[in-house]
């Protein structure tokens, strides 16, 4: 047991000596918390162009110019002669969509007649075309409102509808960028700073060495359990002082969380100890991440749905760590899913822990071997 301690104290103080680890592992880490949400601050798009075409020019479509340019979400930039014109204007990348208020609007809605309101958008950028598209149809819709209780006062009141549609998000609760994607991302870059300096300790001392890493068991127990630790710190930062700080949704199962995420470090350690083993520099480490980060994620199915991907792909991403832990964490803090529903990702997890530690055996351990890492 001391022998475990000892390579314990020597993986920590290996990681603090070493300028690349410390940086990688914890000032990467608590670096990322306040750069990277900072992105999503204002949680969804605002203050995009909008043109407005008025060939109605009467005071009704003017108070409906004024409400359009009174969104958040948007803002008027300009009233184009005709749609031609604004269609030009919107293909030139001016605008992120058009409202046309046609000739005789302000009649049709004196006389009792169905007003008609044209909304297009540009779908070149789908999440800024959907908040515009989204927005103004909803202005449009409380214009049609009020307008229903000016043709009252001519065809008398109308009835009210049998059904109201009462929408309240119930994870998202702001409906925004940040609370959708920050939480999952969290997950991965902890995971990748983790392989990361693990990859670089390895590499680098094997670039010493000149051969290939060999340690004793209670010298590798020893290196797990310290790249462990700082791990779960990274991990638990993330979903506790970063998502209390930026206001994402957190605290849904705690105790779910410390075994969840437990695991997932466990299996993201062994996972890192036997791609590490593989590197022979420092510099292979940083080659892997960059390439593998952005296909993490995807595979993770938290942005792009499993269903929509081909099934060999989805198979192969039951492999990785992420594809379980991303989830398992979202559902654990943002989304308060009890231990129960969440078994598959933990069987997932601690198959791959039993897995890839045995390949991390295969490749490192040898009786024999050297005593611990060293800066």
């Amino acid at each position: 047991m001391s022998r475990i301690w000892h390579s314990l104290r020597q993986t920590l103080l290996a990681v603090l000596c070493d300028r690349y680890a410390i940086v990688v592992m914890v000032g990467a880490v608590i670096l990322y918390s306040f750069f990277y949400p900072a992105a999503y601050r204002h949680q969804v798009a605002g203050n995009l162009p909008l043109l407005v075409v008025d060939e109605d020019h009467s005071a009704t479509s003017r108070e409906l110019l004024r409400k359009l340019d009174s969104l958040r979400v948007a803002h008027v930039v300009g009233q184009p002669a005709d749609l031609q014109e604004a269609r030009a204007q919107l293909e030139a990348g001016q605008a992120e969509g058009i409202v046309l208020i046609p000739a005789n609007l302000e009649r049709d809605i004196l006389r009792g007649h169905p007003a008609k309101l044209v909304l297009l958008g540009n779908g070149a950028y789908l999440g800024r075309a959907s908040w515009v598209l989204g927005s103004v149809a909803d202005a449009l819709g409380a214009f049609g409102r009020e307008a229903a209780v000016t043709q009252a006062a001519f065809m008398g009141a109308p009835q009210a509808p049998p059904v109201t549609l009462v929408q309240r998000p119930l994870f998202n609760t702001q409906e925004g960028y940040g609370s959708a994607i920050v939480p999952g991302v969290a997950e991965l870059i902890v995971h990748q700073t983790l392989l990361m300096g693990i990859g670089v300790l390895l590499g680098g001392r094997r670039l010493v060495l000149g051969r290939r890493l060999q340690f004793d068991l209670p010298t590798l127990t020893g290196m797990a359990l310290g790249f462990g630790l700082i791990g779960l710190f990274g991990l638990f930062w993330y979903a506790g002082f970063t998502a209390w700080v930026q206001d994402y949704p957190r605290g849904g199962n705690p105790l779910g969380q410390l075994l969840g995420g437990t695991l997932f470090i466990a299996a993201t350690v062994a996972f890192g100890l036997f791609v590490g083993s593989f590197f022979r520099t420092r510099e292979r480490a940083f080659q892997y991440i960059i390439a593998t980060s952005i296909p993490l994620f995807f595979l993770a199915s938290l942005s792009w749905p499993a269903v929509m991907t081909p099934r060999p792909l989805v198979w192969l991403a039951q492999l990785l760590p992420t594809t379980s832990g991303i989830n398992l964490m979202v559902r654990l803090n943002q989304m308060d899913a009890s231990l129960a529903e969440v078994n598959r990702e933990l069987i997932t997890l601690a198959a791959l822990l039993v897995l890839y530690g045995a390949l991390a055996l295969w490749r490192l351990h040898s009786p024999k071997g050297t005593k611990g890492i060293k800066s």
